[in-house]
């Protein structure tokens, strides 16, 4: 008599992997983990800059653009029907798929660059992070007027250390743990940087605020402003990854449409939250609203200790999110050009106690050069604010609104001179004037800051 028991049959999409089962609902809180981040504590600073009515009126701007230009991304997710066609599984792939390979070379260039720099840029939060706690508990200790100003630097080393230990995993999928604690942690302080803000407010002691923001000289003002709105830009992008939540959604009804649906939820909430922070800081600290909220306060240091540790252990994780697929697309490169090298291919396996580890010299060596090499830009330019400007800038105009228009004309067959076709390449050319000036108020932001310090001696 046979008792084998039949295998379960798994339900399977129509490439042939295991059937999705995300909605609506899960991919809009994917969204809204994604954005909430180390961007959003940036956006008191950067309603300072612009003023009560630039400042919202900016905010709703972006999130209204990316509301529109994710829609037109959600539709390349196939090719070429937005229902029926093939699978995109990377903005990339929808890239070279829709535009070709020249666009997909550039796209590429551009995605990684971001990914490579916002390391850079995480390494400087984590260690904006534990001075602040530092800080905190220095004045605790010893009263407001004492003198408690600390460099960065030693831990920016202790972060890179971490760091280079934690880019010895080999892919992203043993990452997931590390994950879901950065995404918790990034609510932690988030809510905690508000409350702390509410708090002054309602306790009478807010600063002094205005509809134009701070008062500066023209020519610093518009710099000031052009920094601010990469800032904005930065908090708003999540193109790297949306095709990433498009490949979480049941097929019916049509991936475009639920996603078009996320976005507008996502968005929405995105921007509440967004005008929520941005509006208590800078009603709290006025003009001296700090580039992280959090390091404006010192009391309560515990509080203010956990809201920074909850800042620290979503950098951590977000390092790697952010890290490891350009760790792999360097890997890949190297295994195609080098493909019979011991040194770039084989794996070593050996046991830690019960638990199976693989070990590769060239992923050893490159992963921790780059560790390296983030560490030390980072040491050299540690200014949150224009820093993370930088990153906005480097991705909102490419990422966020070039490439999905170029997509959707080539999609939708947009007809040259038309009225839409103007229409969208006006929006097109906006988005570069957009990150160009940002770029260009950031960089200025950094050399202003080179010129005020010395090298590897900045201190907070």
């Amino acid at each position: 008599m046979d008792t084998t028991k039949p295998l379960i049959e798994l339900e399977l999409d129509d490439d042939g992997r295991i059937r999705r089962t995300g909605n609506v609902l899960t991919a809009s809180t994917h969204i809204i983990t994604v954005v909430v981040g180390a961007g959003v504590l940036a956006l008191a600073w950067a309603m300072a800059q612009l003023g009560w009515i630039a400042g919202i009126g900016s905010i709703i701007t972006f999130s209204s653009i990316s509301i529109f230009t994710y829609s037109l991304v959600a539709d390349c997710y196939r090719y070429p029907d937005p229902v029926t066609g093939n699978r995109n599984y990377t903005y990339m792939q929808a890239v070279k798929a829709y535009l070709g390979g020249t666009m997909h070379v550039a796209c590429g260039l551009v995605q990684y660059t971001k990914l490579a720099g916002i390391t850079v840029g995480y390494t400087i939060t984590s260690s904006t992070s534990l001075v602040a706690i530092r800080k905190a508990i220095c004045f605790h200790n010893k009263g407001n007027a004492a003198s408690c100003k600390f460099s960065n630097n030693p831990f920016m080393i202790g972060f890179g250390i971490l760091q280079i230990f934690l880019s010895q995993i080999p892919n992203f999928h043993e990452l997931t743990w590390l994950s879901t604690a950065a995404a918790i942690t990034s609510f932690g302080y988030v809510f905690i940087g508000s409350g702390l803000c509410l708090s002054v407010i309602l306790s009478g002691k807010g600063a002094a605020t205005s509809i134009t923001g701070t008062k500066l000289p023209l020519e610093d003002k518009l710099l000031k402003v052009f920094t601010a709105m990469g800032n904005i830009a930065l908090a708003c992008t999540y193109a790297t990854v949306i095709y990433d939540i498009m490949d979480t959604l049941k097929s019916h009804p049509a991936e475009n449409k639920q996603m078009r649906r996320a976005n507008v939820l996502g968005v929405t909430a995105m921007t509440i939250l967004f005008l929520l922070c941005s509006g208590l800081g800078y009603a709290a600290f006025g003009d001296n609203t700090p580039g992280n909220i959090l390091t404006g306060f010192t009391e309560p240091f515990w509080l203010v200790a956990l809201g920074n540790g909850c800042i620290i252990i979503h950098m951590i994780g977000a390092y790697q999110v952010m890290g490891q697929p350009f760790f792999r697309i360097v890997e890949m490169g190297a295994n195609m050009v080098w493909p019979h090298s011991d040194f770039i291919n084989k794996e070593y396996p050996f046991m830690i106690g019960s638990v199976m580890v693989r070990f590769n010299l060239f992923r050893l060596v490159w992963r921790t050069i780059f560790v390296i090499l983030a560490t030390i830009l980072a040491m050299i330019m540690p200014f949150f604010s224009e820093v993370l400007s930088l990153l906005g800038a480097i991705g909102f105009g490419p990422l966020v609104v070039f490439f999905p228009i170029q997509m959707h004309i080539a999609q939708k067959q947009i007809r040259k001179l038309s009225l839409r076709w103007c229409c969208l390449q006006f929006l097109s050319c906006l988005g570069f004037v957009i990150s160009l000036a940002a770029v260009v108020g950031s960089i200025h932001g950094i050399i202003l800051d080179f010129y005020k310090t010395n090298l590897f001696m900045y201190k907070q």
